[in-house]
């Protein structure tokens, strides 16, 4: 399934909506204001708080953790040390593994995969014509609030950059 990510960078508290490839909103980014770091909720349609984004605080590199509804930390989304420019990131796994960030992070041309290099999503600024937004595209059987949240962090780790 595509979703189309239409950023308000300047918005209160950061808030936007992901909506499907038929233009239905299908989660929201809500960004929380008056907070030390930054943190973010991914909302279903519904209201359901699916997982929350968290800037770790006092890392020597940028990190985010993604945390289940529940508050259990799933991910972390980190700086690499000594890459370069395009492969900055990568996902630490909670259960162990990772996952791997390739292409342009600034153009939002790239990919993630899995440890075994089979695509998980593609996000890419080509699939849509509306300013400041881009898709992401996630594979069959991939975990959506996942990959979706993963991509909001880089996001955000790439525009802090």
């Amino acid at each position: 399934m595509r979703y189309l990510v239409r950023e308000k960078l300047f918005a209160i508290g950061d808030d936007y909506w992901i909506e499907d490839e038929r233009g239905n909103k299908a989660f929201l980014v809500d960004g929380k204001v008056l907070r030390l770091r930054h943190t973010f909720e991914l909302k279903d349609a519904d209201g359901r708080v699916v997982a929350v984004v968290r800037e770790k605080a006092f890392t020597v590199r940028d990190a985010m953790r993604i945390e289940n509804a529940d508050g259990d930390t799933v991910a972390t989304v980190r700086e690499k040390l000594f890459t370069p420019f395009r492969d900055k990131y990568r996902v630490e796994l909670a259960g162990g593994g990772e996952l791997e960030i390739h292409g342009d992070l600034i153009d939002k041309d790239y990919r993630i995969e899995d440890e075994h290099g089979a695509e998980l999503a593609r996000i890419s600024r080509k699939w849509f014509r509306i300013r400041d937004s881009y898709g992401v595209e996630i594979a069959d059987g991939a975990d959506t609030a996942l990959l979706l949240a993963v991509a909001a962090c880089v996001d955000h780790l790439a525009e802090e950059d």
